[in-house]
């Protein structure tokens, strides 16, 4: 029960957005406690350093609920390891210290890839790769253009906001930026930019159970429900089984790129400080 409790105030704190605590989050270093663990405490601005700023209320609750869920159980295992552990047994020192080689020599290798190759890779060689491999990139989840408002059912000018929706004016969209700036919950638009339609769909108040058939008679989607009315407007879509559009994979086909690339980039990588090395009697050998 005190687990619950206190995740219960994390989530307030997250569905408030820290509006009421963000405040004292800030005068006071973010030493809000959220819950303690023998002397472990979490904080809230250590939740906010872990939760994403582009969720939902509803998101970042679940999200809140899970972290300081794992942070318990983590710390509570961690304090039965430090009683029943030999110091032998905790002494991990070596492990660590591999690991943390590993870890930096994995980060600074592929930090020097991408600074070296990602600029060289064109947009000629990334859509000649679209075209030869196509078939791998079968849609795999139903994608949409479009925007997803959220305003709360007291919110001003509705019968604007609608004809914002529905038009296909840019100065009707600048309009309805400034207005979701000052009214809106929640304002996403991504017109320009393909979206996982279950990502939209988590936000509807009754999420669509067959994706495919709402978006082939759907263009345009208001509801409410009893805190705020919900805008959905679909300028394009694609579905499960069709062919991804470039722009939507053009991220994969980099990462792909640049791996076929990884290993003789290594290899020359390490040629390349190992000599240096010597040349700077960075290297002695005895």
């Amino acid at each position: 029960m005190k687990i619950n409790l206190l995740k219960q105030v994390a989530v307030l704190l997250l569905l408030a957005g820290f509006a009421g605590a963000c405040e004292n989050i800030e005068n006071n270093e973010g030493t809000t406690p959220v819950v303690r663990v023998g002397e472990e405490v979490l904080t809230t601005n250590d939740l906010k350093k872990v939760l994403p700023d582009d969720v939902n209320d509803e998101d970042s609750a679940a999200l809140a609920d899970d972290y300081v869920n794992r942070w318990v159980r983590n710390k509570l295992f961690l304090r039965q390891a430090e009683s029943n552990l030999t110091e032998e047994e905790k002494d991990v020192s070596q492990l660590l210290d591999e690991y943390r080689t590993s870890l930096l020599v994995n980060i600074y290798q592929q930090k020097m890839l991408e600074q070296k190759y990602s600029p060289l890779l064109s947009n000629e060689e990334i859509e000649e790769y679209y075209n030869e491999m196509q078939d791998n990139f079968t849609l795999q989840e139903n994608i949409i253009r479009g925007l997803i408002l959220k305003l709360p059912l007291d919110a001003p000018n509705i019968s604007e906001v609608r004809r914002w929706c529905r038009s296909a004016d840019s100065e009707d969209l600048v309009q309805l930026d400034r207005y979701s700036a000052q009214h809106a919950r929640l304002y996403h638009a991504f017109l320009d930019k393909w979206t996982p339609f279950q990502r939209i769909n988590a936000s509807l108040p009754d999420p669509v159970r067959n994706e495919e058939r709402f978006l082939q008679y759907n263009r345009y989607y208001e509801k409410t429900d009893d805190k705020y009315r919900y805008f959905l407007v679909v300028t394009d879509f694609m579905t499960i089984g069709n062919t991804a559009p470039l722009s939507y994979v053009e991220e994969r086909i980099r990462a792909i790129l640049l791996n076929k690339k990884r290993a003789e980039f290594i290899n020359s990588l390490e040629k390349e400080l190992y000599n240096e090395a010597l040349q700077k009697k960075i290297i002695n050998f005895y």
